[in-house]
């Protein structure tokens, strides 16, 4: 049997409207979490404060006894610390989804996306459009502060460009992963907590903050093989900052084309995961 040409257009035609469903059905979702985020500025406030807080403490607390690349300049410690603090503060947005995601979830409106006639995989999308809105006001206010504590960037607009792009792909990535930790916790004190069993240790065990040539070597090789130490090392070669390139590990040889491996496996995965699991799930 044979599909003839006109079988092919309306399959593909059919397949253009679903896709443009999802698409403005996922913009809808996000306005709604922009709309609540303008309504609860305090939000948006806390999430910029904390790592505010990290930048001016590691600064000036940490920098006088951190060795990097074999120097102990305070300055160059700045240098090296801002693309970590950056770094983590877009993947601790994954907490922020694992617990929005977990309270929708409690409040009943996740019932209510149920019952109407929209793409069930743009409810999580969505969310995840809103947050990379909330990760670029963020990121604006993170780079002014560092800016005024003595950080620099050494290398062209472009290049500077496509160090933030490819933070908030960071961002977005993990933001899949703290999707499908929330729909499997279900309460969002459970959410909040279970997202940060795996954000701590990521953002930690890896090269955001310390040089990792002064780690035990089943540490550094932990570090060095880690998503997040090769979007850092991504992020202070295209700042033009201090890294790690003592390294042989391939991360660390080529962070830009590893950066993107990594992020585009996690989306994969996680994000298909995350989506069978919220089409498949019944509320308990």
């Amino acid at each position: 049997m044979t599909i003839t040409e006109a079988e092919l257009r309306a399959g593909l035609s059919r397949r253009l409207a679903q896709v443009q469903w999802s698409v403005t059905d996922s913009l809808v979702i996000a306005r709604r979490h922009l709309i609540r985020i303008s309504r609860i500025p305090q939000t948006l406030i806390f999430a910029v404060i904390q790592p505010v807080m990290f930048i001016v403490m590691f600064s000036y607390v940490f920098s006088g006894s951190m060795t990097v690349g074999g120097s102990t300049d305070p300055a160059a410690y700045r240098e090296f610390l801002i693309a970590g603090v950056l770094a983590q503060t877009v993947t601790f947005t994954a907490t922020t989804t694992c617990i929005g995601i977990a309270d929708d979830m409690r409040s009943g409106i996740d019932d209510r996306f149920r019952t109407l006639p929209m793409s069930h995989g743009a409810v999580l999308a969505g969310r995840h459009i809103a947050n990379l809105a909330q990760i670029a006001v963020t990121l604006t206010v993170l780079a002014a502060v560092a800016l005024l504590t003595g950080w620099r960037i050494h290398t062209t607009a472009f290049q500077a460009l496509a160090a933030f792009a490819l933070l908030l792909l960071l961002g977005y990535a993990f933001s899949w992963i703290g999707a499908l930790t929330a729909l499997h916790a279900r309460t969002p004190e459970t959410a909040g907590t279970a997202g940060l069993l795996w954000v701590f240790p990521l953002t930690f065990i890896s090269n955001a903050f310390a040089d990792t040539a002064n780690m035990t070597p089943w540490l550094r090789h932990t570090a060095e093989w880690n998503p997040f130490s090769a979007v850092v090392q991504s992020t202070r070669t295209l700042f033009g900052s201090p890294g790690t390139s003592h390294s042989t590990a391939w991360p660390m040889q080529h962070p830009i084309p590893a950066s993107l491996l990594w992020c585009l496996l996690l989306i994969t995965i996680f994000r298909t995961l995350s989506i069978h699991t919220y089409r498949t799930m019944t509320k308990v």
